[in-house]
């Protein structure tokens, strides 16, 4: 079974990422840090003391992965976009196994002291034209409890694909969670969230 561990916000530019991201929610991002195995870098938000949001980018001053980065970051263009989910598993083998081809294989990663296990797709892409999870497995702890609490709490996800009853039979039996919803249409992700400041969207 899954857990819906972070929503990643992808963008050509961090800071602007972080700006649009600030502007919508009506918070303050906290510092993030870089993916030397993926040339990105990252701002953070807690969405919780178990789920966070992502804001994540090329990083310009970091050398190539001379492999495609995660999140389909080496194509993406326009502003900045809800662009994938992760879910955490506990055994990365048997999540891989359930999961659609595609899902990608396991990279051992770290960032300061926190250290985990990503599937990432050899093409950049998740299934479903990147509206399936990426799959995490944390080795120790996670951001989420580490990050100031702004008072966001993250109340629905939409998934949206034109073939959304594929889309939920393969989520069905990985994940139950009340704030997912599946919808058929282009592909794409939409977020509610409460705010200090009322419900905000992205």
């Amino acid at each position: 079974m899954l857990r819906l561990d972070h929503v990643a916000v992808a963008c050509a530019a961090l800071e602007d990422g972080a700006a649009a991201v600030e502007a919508a929610l009506g918070v303050p991002l906290a510092p993030g840090g870089e993916h030397a195995a993926m040339g990105t870098h990252n701002r953070l938000l807690s969405l919780g003391p178990q789920d966070y949001l992502e804001v994540i980018a090329i990083n310009p001053a970091a050398p190539a992965p001379g492999r495609p980065r995660w999140f389909d970051l080496d194509r993406f263009s326009g502003p900045p976009r809800l662009a994938s989910w992760v879910c955490a598993c506990d055994d990365m083998g048997a999540a891989l196994a359930a999961c659609p081809p595609g899902i990608g294989a396991a990279m051992d990663l770290a960032r300061g002291d926190l250290r985990w296990q990503m599937a990432v797709p050899d093409d950049g892409r998740l299934p479903f034209d990147g509206i399936f999870p990426a799959l995490i497995r944390w080795q120790g702890p996670t951001p989420a409890p580490r990050l100031p609490d702004q008072g966001v709490r993250l109340t629905g996800l939409r998934l949206s694909h034109p073939r959304a009853d594929a889309l939920r039979a393969a989520l069905a039996g990985l994940i139950d969670d009340p704030r997912l919803s599946v919808t058929e249409g282009a592909p794409g992700l939409s977020a509610t969230f409460s705010t200090p400041h009322g419900v905000r969207q992205l």
